[in-house]
């Protein structure tokens, strides 16, 4: 599923405006203070420049961790797209990436939308989902429960349960959906209430980007089964490559 290319008012160009060839792909994490998480998000932007040589590619963080939205453009010139690598639509990709593009007059940017919901992030769940029970043979094969971020904002609940019956689709489980924080329920309240219902093996699918709080906290939800996060799994990088090509005009 895609959403709509965003062109920040009044400083940012048009895609038509965009020239064909070396554009700049700016990648916006969230950021955060744990290495591995870091380090994770740079294997994926360089995977992502691997697939796409022709490209200039970078990463920027909104925070947490440097370098920032702004410090990122000020580096910058020119025709920039950027690419939030967030999962959902929330106040980073509203509010926060949209003012730092309105404070760089020096670049002409379009902003994609964030990366999910998309089959291509079931596709990455589910590769996940079977690298783990891989390594735990006779522990999967049950539901189950997707660990997100979890956001009080509607619109985000909606969106982690539409990545829910992608990946149910194509693993033909059930698939729960559950968020960290926010309000709803919980992993460890998910896990709880299917194996109350009398499911013995429940798989807990982290719907996160790379590691860091969130990650360590779904780490506690009780699965028999928990998988890595999504980092820089192929799917990932073509889904970011397809968010730049739609925001560019190339799609």
């Amino acid at each position: 599923m895609s959403g709509t290319v965003t062109a920040v008012p009044t400083r940012c160009a048009p895609a038509r405006d965009l020239p064909a060839g070396r554009l700049q792909l700016l990648a916006v994490a969230h950021g955060t203070r744990d290495e591995r998480g870091m380090a994770v998000m740079r294997e994926l932007v360089g995977r992502v420049a691997d697939l796409r040589p022709e490209v200039d590619v970078r990463l920027a963080c909104v925070g947490l961790a440097a370098p920032s939205v702004a410090e990122a453009l000020g580096r910058l010139r020119g025709d920039v797209v950027v690419v939030p690598l967030l999962l959902g639509t929330g106040h980073h990709l509203r509010h926060d990436i949209p003012r730092a593009l309105e404070q760089a007059p020096w670049v002409r940017a379009r902003l994609a939308p964030a990366l999910g919901p998309d089959p291509l992030l079931a596709l990455a769940l589910a590769g996940r989902l079977a690298e783990a029970e891989a390594r735990r043979p006779g522990a999967g094969g049950g539901p189950v429960v997707l660990a997100a971020a979890g956001s009080a904002d509607p619109a985000a609940h909606a969106a982690v349960a539409r990545t829910a019956e992608l990946l149910s689709a194509h693993i033909g489980r059930p698939v729960v959906p559950a968020g960290l924080a926010g309000g709803g329920p919980t992993p460890a309240r998910a896990v709880a209430e299917l194996r109350a219902a009398g499911h013995a093996r429940v798989s807990v699918a982290r719907y996160l980007l790379g590691p860091g709080h969130f990650a360590r906290a779904a780490a506690g939800a009780g699965g028999c089964v928990l998988t890595e996060p999504l980092g820089a799994h192929e799917a990932v990088a073509a889904l970011v490559l397809r968010r730049y090509d739609e925001a560019a005009g190339a799609a």
